[in-house]
């Protein structure tokens, strides 16, 4: 065991010391554009995808590697602060960027692949009501308690803004905790995943209703009500319709070819379009995603579909006794029912680190030096942790605690929502800085919580 961390930080060590004089060198010897911007993103590829897989040294203390990403990620953007600005250029990197949002498009499409839309018509109501409670009680607690009580004499419009923040989940964050522990199957993780969507869609409809009210000084009903029907008929339609046709599309791509190519295309193709429909309705792309993969999730694109491999197991189990043959075919197909998760699991090991480093980076852990923020920043993570914990209540005969707090991380979501709040003028610098102390606590804090209370029910 020494033996292998000593490894470990000798190949940490090496690592480092190749690849910081080559981005310094890249970052301070030359300037140019075109070709050179295109291999210093390549070279800020492989630093993050390196970082994010020697942070996975997480997992030796019984934490899930996506603890692991984020915390890289901190530790990348601000070395800075130690005089180090290597690395700042990836903050702008719009190819970054791209990837980052792309990765979390693909996590979103991965969690709905192993989701499993029977076993959340069983959770459905409970995940509603948990969504219902995780977005009424932080939104009233921030717009009419906290936000006046700890920042007297701002805008009404300032704690709308307050409010609305506080009622992001990142669901991407708690699934991949889930998932890392393998534990997307338990009711508890199904009822978060379901109540996270509903949790989005909700806060975004708030989004938007706020963001009404800031750009025009009010919004009638008749509005309010079409972002909410514009949402409903999206997820309704999408996983109605989607599962319809979703078998027979599968069925006409595999006439023109049956490899693994056309599977993976038409796979990752559902994933893109349906993100893409979510955008146009003014849903997060994530949500789309989400509904794409659950949609996809009946559909195996069974390997008997490829000609070669249909042929060789027949010849196998030609040969076999009936006994044997019958056994053989159903490891095959427990097999094949997981096949377009193997075929999407590749993109995913390459661009969802991208996305959690990249959050990471974007943590500024400047803002905590600044004391008067930082008790306003606290004031408000209280809030955040207790409003979403108490959604958990209302998650029926299950582990209320790790329904809760599978709600909190606030994440990617909440950044957005506090932009588009500065972008409006509404949300100050010092507030801006008081919710991203928000979004650093919830995001950071919540995998090893998450992760203590799942190893402590195992235990039960």
């Amino acid at each position: 065991m020494q033996t292998t961390k000593k490894i470990n930080i000798i190949i940490l060590a090496t690592l480092m010391a190749v690849l910081l004089p080559a981005a310094a060198y890249c970052t301070i010897g030359h300037s140019g554009e075109g070709a050179h911007n295109i291999s210093m993103t390549i070279l800020w590829i492989a630093v993050i995808l390196i970082s994010a897989k020697l942070s996975s040294l997480v997992e030796r203390f019984g934490q899930p590697s996506v603890l692991g990403e984020l915390l890289a990620g901190v530790v990348l953007g601000n070395l800075a602060l130690v005089g180090i600005n290597t690395f700042e250029p990836i903050k702008t990197d719009s190819i970054i960027s791209f990837l980052s949002e792309l990765g979390v498009i693909v996590l979103l499409f991965q969690i709905g692949l192993e989701s499993n839309i029977e076993k959340m018509k069983k959770v459905g109501l409970k995940a509603f009501f948990v969504a219902i409670v995780g977005v009424v009680a932080p939104f009233i607690a921030g717009t009419y308690i906290v936000g006046p009580w700890l920042m007297p004499g701002l805008s009404s419009n300032a704690y709308l803004f307050i409010g609305a923040t506080l009622t992001a989940t990142s669901v991407g964050i708690t699934a991949r905790v889930f998932q890392d522990l393998k534990k997307l199957h338990i009711p508890e993780a199904q009822i978060v995943l379901g109540a996270a969507v509903i949790d989005d869609v909700m806060g975004l409809i708030i989004l938007a209703v706020v963001s009404a009210i800031v750009t025009t000084g009010g919004v009638g009903l008749g509005v309010i009500s079409w972002i909410t029907a514009k949402a409903i008929l999206f997820l309704a339609g999408s996983i109605i319709f989607g599962q319809l046709l979703a078998p027979k599309i599968s069925k006409l791509f595999s006439k023109i070819h049956t490899g693994m190519g056309m599977k993976f295309t038409l796979a990752i193709s559902f994933c893109l379009i349906f993100a893409f429909l979510a955008q146009k309705v003014g849903l997060a792309p994530i949500v789309g995603a989400f509904a794409a993969g659950l949609i996809l999730d009946p559909v195996h694109f069974n390997y008997f579909n490829d000609p070669q491999i249909s042929n060789d197991i027949n010849k196998e189990l030609a040969s076999c006794d009936e006994n044997l043959r019958n056994k053989l075919l159903t490891i095959t197909n427990s097999y094949t029912k997981h096949h377009v998760e193997n075929l999407i699991a590749p993109i995913g090991l390459l661009l969802v680190p991208i996305f959690f480093v990249v959050t990471g980076m974007n943590v500024k852990l400047e803002t905590m030096f600044n004391m008067p923020i930082l008790i306003v920043a606290l004031g408000i993570t209280v809030t955040a942790f207790i409003t979403k914990i108490i959604s958990g209540l209302a998650a029926g005969n299950v582990n209320k605690l790790l329904v809760g707090f599978g709600m909190i991380p606030r994440g990617e979501v909440g950044l957005i929502f506090a932009m588009i709040g500065k972008n409006l003028n509404v949300i100050s610098d010092e507030i801006f800085s008081a919710i991203v102390i928000m979004v650093i606590l919830t995001t950071l804090l919540t995998p090893p919580i998450l992760t203590y209370l799942l190893k402590k029910a195992d235990k039960k």
